[in-house]
């Protein structure tokens, strides 16, 4: 029995218990409810939660904890001499041993009769079932194998007697516990309340494990690469430095990165900013309502398209074409046909990424304006204002700081963006302002440089943390300043 069979046999015992535990209720209450403390339903809910609750746990943690036990009794069976190799060696022993046991499970009995008394090849044989192995296998491996199964199949068995066991165990137990003063919703409902703290929890404690994850290998980099230099350097060149040099570490400046980040993001709220923030005026005070229900949804399409497709069409789309149009102007203004915007360059990157940010700023933009009070816009009518008057005097600086903030968080989202600046812009680190030349952004080379099979343990590699971890903070302190914004200057309304 597989997993999946046994949560279907969970779930259809879930089932079993919230209709007996209904129907005990219903009979327990003879017909008057208000005979019991809560609903029937509550009841039914107590026995389903009793079932499937400590039954799924035990699951959990058996399917967490099962494999490295295994892992470790079958390594503890390895000859000496593997287990004095290093741990990299013991590992990839342990997947041919791995791969030898899912081999073992789909040979037939005879078979693997063969295979156990040495009769039998065991590389050519798992081969016609389909199972390819590297290299021939030590006897040690097959038996390993053998272990491995047994094992396996052992803490299965066990596992499924033992979840079994529990739910039906807990249907029993909370059945048994309904009666007409039995507080079923308050128990209902404190279950309710600790699966979402465990969900806020969940949530809070992946945020700072990220950040953690990121800090520490980030401190390990600048205990190799000074501070001063990754913040304050102008040079980007993480290779290696020539045989016979004294720096072999490379130069890690942040600022070139840093410089087309910034840039890059700017020329993109140049574009999304303008164009979201009057669409959303139009949408909400002058469109019809027809209008507005075709061209909002299709407006806000351009937020789901994936940023590699936004990424092929700055590539063979915007590229091209901006670097042909350049070159058009230069022929008539000095009569030579060499173009002065490259394909890749920060203003095709921050076009492009400027039209996916439109749907943010214009979907943030628009909640926030149709949501100042209609009477504001009665008052300033009634007074003799015109339409444009009362948007600009009175609907506008009652929505700034929303819309303020609403531009902080698309602009957090303009630094985190790669696959366009990667196609877009290239991956030169320079440092320069022509907008028509390309440069680089943090995210790229982060994407860089951890390509590849890679240890972290050279400064090429963990600069990618350093990257990381000061890239979260950029975007961090911009959150923030939104929502200090935000509630700073929020007007309130009755």
């Amino acid at each position: 029995m597989n997993t999946s069979i046994l949560l279907l046999i969970l779930a259809l015992i879930g089932i079993a218990s919230y209709l007996a535990g209904t129907r005990r209720a219903v009979a327990l209450a003879g017909g008057r409810s208000s005979g019991m403390h809560s609903r029937p339903g509550y009841y039914g809910s107590y026995v389903l939660i009793w079932a499937l609750l400590p039954a799924a746990l035990i699951l959990a943690l058996w399917l967490a904890v099962s494999p490295l036990v295994v892992n470790s009794a079958v390594r503890c069976e390895f000859p000496e001499e593997v287990r004095a190799q290093p741990q990299a060696a013991q590992s990839l022993a342990y997947g041919m041993v791995s791969t030898i046991a899912r081999g073992l499970q789909v040979l037939t009995p005879e078979e693997r009769e063969q295979v156990t008394a040495g009769t039998a090849d065991v590389r050519p044989l798992l081969a016609s079932r389909g199972v390819a192995i590297a290299g021939d296998p030590e006897p040690y491996m097959i038996e390993a194998a053998q272990t491995l199964n047994s094992m396996t199949s052992t803490s299965r068995i066990g596992m499924i007697a033992t979840v079994l066991a529990v739910a039906i165990g807990g249907l029993l137990l909370a059945y048994r516990r309904i009666a007409p003063r039995f507080r079923a919703r308050n128990q209902v409902e404190k279950v309710i309340l600790g699966a979402l703290v465990v969900a806020s929890s969940i949530a809070i404690l992946t945020t700072v494990g990220i950040v953690f994850s990121m800090l520490t290998e980030a401190i390990q980099f600048f205990t190799m690469v000074p501070a001063s230099e990754f913040f304050f350097g102008t040079v980007w060149d993480p290779r290696f430095a020539a045989a016979g040099a004294t720096d072999s570490a490379g130069q890690f400046g942040l600022i070139p990165l840093l410089a087309g980040t910034l840039y890059i993001g700017a020329v993109a709220m140049a574009v999304a900013v303008p164009v979201g923030l009057f669409s959303a005026i139009y949408m909400s005070e002058y469109a019809s309502p027809r209008f507005r229900s075709v061209a909002k949804p299709l407006l806000e399409v351009l937020a789901g398209i994936p940023t590699i497709v936004y990424g092929f069409f700055a590539l063979t789309t915007v590229g091209p074409f901006l670097r042909d149009i350049s070159a058009q102007i230069n022929e008539l203004a000095t009569g030579n046909y060499q173009n002065f915007i490259q394909a890749q360059s920060v203003i095709t990157a921050g076009f492009v990424m400027g039209i996916m940010l439109i749907p943010y700023v214009s979907s943030l933009s628009d909640d926030i304006i149709t949501a100042v009070p209609r009477a504001l816009r009665d008052g300033s009518l009634g007074l003799g204002a015109t339409r444009s008057e009362t948007i600009k005097r009175v609907v506008l600086p009652a929505a700034l700081p929303g819309i303020v903030g609403a531009i902080l968080m698309t602009a957090s989202r303009a630094i985190g963006e790669t696959m366009i600046v990667v196609l877009a812009a290239g991956v030169a680190a320079r440092m320069q302002f022509d907008p028509f030349e390309p440069m680089t952004t943090v995210t790229v080379k982060i994407v860089s440089q951890l390509t590849g099979d890679l240890e972290f343990t050279s400064p090429q590699t963990l600069v990618a943390f350093a990257l990381g971890i000061t890239l979260f903070t950029i975007t961090l302190c911009l959150n923030i300043y939104a929502l200090y914004i935000v509630r700073k200057y929020r007007e309130q309304y009755e």
